[in-house]
């Protein structure tokens, strides 16, 4: 199932979709990236025990950083650690794990609190010291604001002790372990002055030196997890004293040179959000590395699937695994969906970048997150499954992928936490403009028909959960919320297929007449038309639908699957992979099969079928 373009129509085709993937401006936004990870410190080390594999993951921090012109210049950019995030992720997760925690949760916060003033950073800066992230608790994941870990102000010393008062506040799984070197963290904990309790903030407390833990400081391995190495530990505080800089105060509160508290904000809640707010900027950098993830393993999948051969069906004639419906179909709705990923998730980078309408861009990344790290996860399996048992060995780089998403969706949030708190949102919030018309069904070739229908799937899951909400006995939130909630979070999901066809909408809008602005339209349509297939029963009975468009709906999806199918190569291609990530994995490879050889067999000595007639 291939189609191809004479050149050079196929290779300005190729560079206008590689620009809908990655922005306009992406040879300066990603080219750094793209070729740091082409180095040979990047390429896929032999075979490894996961201790080796973790010493690897610091030393390519070491190598990264050195490659920086500026570790802080990183920290302040959310488009370049998103970039980061795209493009490590494929090649060394527990790397983009680390990394993401150095430059973003760790250094991003000190620089949001004044850090490139007063405070020397240097260590940091040239990974003498690397940077941690201490957060949740045993007991504490999503309700973290409600950590209790303390931190009691000390007047006669004038600083503040940490300490851990029980099991459930032991902080779990930061990267707090001996490898890389000294470690210094960012602990969130309760401050207290005079026994008065603020809420939540973050203090700046060094763990280690030279691999061994500080006076005070408790560091226990956590079991091992699945997927890539990374040194997850158990860390707890006894009476650690921090001097009154290690406090990152601001407007949301700080303790004077008299020893009183104040703070501009009275919620102590917000407190909290204010001293977490690389949150955010974490949760953009899971969807990049969830859309990365996916195209890297999509594009091994397809070439995988072009040069596998089967028998075909008389037997003789061999085909490609590609040529079979049962194969391309689902990698052709895989294609439409990681498009999708993609758009929606540059669409959340720039309005919270632009930050016009702070709590509306913070909710749609949050939405955004959840559902591009979930697609990820669909995608990644699907691709892996559609490669066999090659794909479940490690040098075929998807294995610890798949894992390696699950990891994104848990991490800065929980994807269902964070769908419910938007859904709770939106279910008070002003709903989208009208979608399809109100006079009946309209065309389902016209791709402004099928973005209304999407919006109108939002309008009626939102609507169901209010008429829940509104069916439930009033003195009791809990119950409110649990009567509302099925239809509100798929309302969430509706939400966030909305805005993806609207990317998609706009995206193909600037695109020029000709083979590239075919292609994205015909995702678009796949994309659509799958998601509405999936819904047709509520657009019929909402009169959006016609029946005879409910059953032709299969017949429009399975068309555009063919289409699509027959450009999946070209379609990879604008995904701009360097050759020598696929180089890395065998399976992306026509020789694929050169990576099983052995040297000593009998095909490879000389011996060979006479050798196998002398033994008879």
């Amino acid at each position: 199932m291939t189609a191809t373009i004479d050149s050079p129509s196929a290779e300005r085709s190729t560079e206008l979709l590689t620009d809908v993937l990655l922005g306009g401006n992406h040879r300066r936004e990603h080219g750094f990236w793209r070729r740091l990870i082409s180095t040979d410190p990047f390429r896929r080390p032999d075979h490894r025990t996961p201790e080796e594999r973790l010493a690897l993951t610091y030393e390519r921090l070491r190598v990264l950083n050195d490659c920086l012109d500026s570790g802080a210049r990183l920290a302040a950019d959310p488009r370049a650690l998103a970039a980061l995030h795209e493009w490590l992720g494929p090649v060394d997760p527990a790397l983009t794990t680390v990394a993401g925690i150095h430059y973003n949760l760790f250094l991003g916060s000190l620089l949001d609190h004044g850090g490139d003033g007063d405070r020397d950073l240097s260590d940091f800066l040239r990974l003498r010291r690397i940077g941690t992230f201490l957060c949740t608790e045993v007991a504490h994941g999503n309700d973290a604001a409600a950590v209790e870990t303390t931190a009691a102000y000390d007047r006669e010393r004038d600083g503040f002790v940490l300490c851990t008062p029980h099991a459930g506040a032991q902080k779990f799984m930061p990267n707090t372990g001996p490898a890389g070197g000294p470690k210094t963290g960012l602990v969130a904990a309760r401050l207290l002055v005079d026994g008065t309790d603020h809420g939540v903030f973050l203090f700046l407390v060094p763990l280690t030196d030279e691999g061994q833990p500080l006076p005070g400081v408790r560091i226990r391995t956590l079991p091992t997890r699945t997927g890539s190495p990374v040194d997850h530990c158990l860390t707890s505080f006894d009476r650690v004293f921090v001097g009154r800089a290690a406090l990152l105060d601001g407007d949301h509160g700080r303790v004077g040179a008299d020893g009183e508290f104040s703070s501009a904000v009275d919620n102590r809640r917000r407190r909290f959000l204010a001293s977490i707010g690389r949150v955010t900027s974490g949760k953009i950098s899971m969807t990049a590395c969830a859309v990365g993830c996916a195209r890297a393993t999509l594009a091994v999948a397809v070439r995988y699937g072009g040069h596998r051969y089967i028998s075909g069906p008389r037997g003789s004639h061999r085909v490609p695994v590609m040529a079979h419906r049962s194969h391309h179909g689902p990698l052709a709705a895989a294609m439409a969906t990681v498009f999708a990923m993609s758009l929606l998730h540059r669409r959340a980078l720039d309005r919270w970048e632009r930050s016009e309408r702070p709590e509306e861009a913070e909710r749609l990344v949050a939405v955004a997150k959840g559902w591009i790290t979930w697609q990820a996860r669909s995608v990644i399996v699907e691709c892996r499954e559609r490669c066999g048992a090659q794909a479940l060995l490690e040098h075929n780089g998807m294995s610890e992928l798949v894992t390696g998403v699950e990891g994104a969706i848990t991490a800065e949030g929980d994807n269902l936490a964070i769908h419910a708190k938007a859904a709770a949102e939106m279910l008070f919030a002003a709903g989208p403009a009208a979608g399809a018309s109100s006079g009946g069904p309209g065309d389902l070739d016209d791709p402004g028909f099928l973005g209304g229908l999407l919006t109108e799937l939002e309008r009626i899951w939102f609507d169901r959960a209010r008429e829940r909400m509104g069916l439930a006995p009033h003195g009791d939130p809990l119950g409110r919320w649990n009567a509302a909630a099925g239809p509100a979070l798929r309302g969430v999901e509706a939400h966030a297929q909305r805005q993806a066809a609207e990317a998609y909408a706009e995206a193909v809008a600037v695109l020029p007449e000709g083979p590239a602005r075919d292609r994205l339209g015909e995702l678009e349509r796949l994309f659509a038309l799958d998601r509405i297939a999936r819904s047709s029963g509520d657009l019929l009975a909402a009169g959006l639908l016609s029946a005879d468009q409910v059953n032709g709906l299969p017949a429009r999806v399975e068309q555009l699957i063919t289409t699509v199918a027959a450009h999946l190569p070209d379609l990879v291609d604008a995904f701009a992979l360097p050759p020598q990530l696929l180089a890395d994995w065998p399976i992306a490879g026509a020789d694929y099969v050169a990576a099983y050889d052995d040297p000593g067999a009998f095909w490879q000595t000389g011996g060979g079928r006479d050798a196998v007639r002398d033994e008879r």
